[in-house]
């Protein structure tokens, strides 16, 4: 890539962050609209999770291809497709007249998406090849984040409310048409010296592992063992068809050495955890706050901010804590804020008053707001440059995972308990098994956060960034003889 100048890279920046905004906005409006997407479509609640997992899981498991295939095409080509398909796919939601088809227009935004994140990313590492400039721009994009999930309650309630939910997803096509065409004028074309070789096989078996175990979750307490064991049979079949499979290639799709250092087998089960607690929290909030309180889509965003505002305030503050006293203590008050909030709602009825429903949104906004800096720093600490980028797009894999099987498994607990023709009354008893799930990922995040970022762990995480760099070793020298 060309070296470019202050403010073009400034450009590219913006650009890039422009589709993170919508693919991130997408998530947060979407939760404000489920109700009235309930009503209209006349969905169940397997129906509701459908509309929020068919789009993470579709991400979840093209995320690593959609960065590969960028490295190896180009990087420019692979975004603007990206741009293109996310808001074709945008555009037929908002046309959907049947949850069938607007769960099939989800996954066709979730391909566009897949190819813009990783990949804008890597166009951002590109662009700043200064290592505090990056780190400036990686601040600015990570704070765009905390930008979403401030204004993306508000906006999606004020949207609902006065034009209706097929309204929210015309947002995405101005953001995406401007940053299409700035991409075209300002992005110049990337490649990686060396791609990774594509590894269908891997590609399908974790397809099939995530996909069958999203739908045998979900669909269990409807449709029963008869449906849900043998997708989870299959979702086991995978998963031990990629334990057997991915250590046996040269450049594997998922390189199960990664996991041998701590810090990285934490970082990915802190972002399941968290973004699992992420996924259900939403999921329970909008339902409880539209369904039971009776609020209309607008005072339900309004009842969300005391959750975004902390996420967004506290997001940068964590991010410095990273820089200069590393990830242990960001994870320790991430996890015992969420820990706390789950308790607040489990054991203490937090919906009974309104103080202590603000306290326990906030609480979880504080929660969130310091986990996930951390996450990408701890999967990539230690870890040989050239493996970085990979060892990143699996912590962000474990994120969209994560908020797939929150949805999932706290849709289905709370779909098992609520009785349709008394929603309102039982709906707060069902949701107590949810919000100790949450409670126990909020726990995990608090008890990793400190085994996995200690001296032993990062020792072994030394170790296997040397056996990760040993080939390449190996390979130079064989060129330099």
């Amino acid at each position: 890539m060309p070296e470019l100048s202050p403010r073009r890279r400034l450009l590219v920046l913006a650009i890039c962050c422009m589709s993170l905004l919508i693919v991130s906005l997408d998530v947060t409006v979407l939760n404000v609209a489920l109700p009235s997407m309930q009503s209209d479509l006349h969905a169940s609640t397997s129906g509701l999770q459908w509309t929020i997992d068919a789009y993470t899981l579709v991400l979840a498991s093209l995320l690593m291809l959609a960065g590969s295939t960028a490295d190896r095409i180009g990087r420019k080509k692979v975004f603007l497709s990206g741009l293109v398909v996310f808001a074709a796919g945008s555009l037929l939601c908002s046309l959907a007249p049947s949850l069938n088809l607007l769960i099939a227009a989800r996954m066709i935004q979730a391909v566009g998406g897949s190819m813009l994140n990783p990949v804008a990313m890597s166009i951002i590492t590109n662009t700043f090849t200064d290592p505090r400039e990056r780190a400036r721009a990686i601040g600015v994009w990570g704070a765009v984040v905390g930008i979403s999930m401030a204004a993306g309650p508000l906006l999606g309630g004020l949207l609902v409310e006065s034009v209706g939910w097929r309204s929210i997803f015309w947002l995405n096509l101005p953001v995406g048409l401007v940053a299409l065409l700035a991409t075209l004028r300002f992005v110049p074309e990337s490649r990686a010296p060396k791609a990774r070789r594509p590894d269908p096989v891997g590609q399908l078996l974790v397809i099939a592992l995530f996909g069958s175990l999203t739908y045998a979750i979900i669909e269990a307490p409807e449709a029963g063992a008869a449906i849900s064991v043998p997708f989870a049979a299959v979702a086991l079949a995978a998963l031990l068809g990629l334990l057997w499979y991915e250590p046996r290639r040269d450049e594997p799709l998922i390189d199960l050495r990664f996991f041998r250092s701590v810090p990285f087998s934490g970082a990915t089960v802190v972002a399941i955890s968290a973004f699992a607690a992420l996924g259900g929290f939403l999921f329970l909030s909008t339902l409880y706050l539209q369904n039971v309180r009776g609020l209309d889509a607008l005072h339900a965003g309004l009842w969300m901010l005391p959750m975004a505002v902390p996420t967004f305030l506290c997001a940068p503050v964590s991010g410095r804590l990273v820089g200069s006293r590393g990830p242990r203590l960001p994870l320790l008050i991430a996890g015992l804020a969420i820990t706390t909030s789950g308790v607040l709602f489990a054991a203490f009825d937090a919906e009974s008053s309104d103080a202590t429903l603000f306290l326990g949104y906030a609480l979880f906004g504080v929660g969130f707001g310091f986990v996930n800096a951390p996450i990408t720093n701890t999967a990539v600490s230690g870890m040989p440059r050239s493996q970085a980028g990979v060892a990143a797009a699996v912590a962000s894999t474990s994120r969209q995972l994560g908020q797939t099987l929150g949805v999932a498994v706290i849709g289905a607990v709370l779909a098992a308990g609520v009785n349709a023709s008394s929603y309102r009354e039982t709906f707060a008893s069902a949701a107590v098994p949810g919000w100790w799930i949450l409670t126990g990922c909020g726990a995990v995040v608090l008890v990793l956060g400190a085994l996995t970022t200690g001296p032993w762990a990062r020792r072994t995480a030394e170790r296997t960034a040397q056996r990760l760099e040993a080939p390449d070793v190996r390979e130079a020298a064989g060129v330099s003889a």
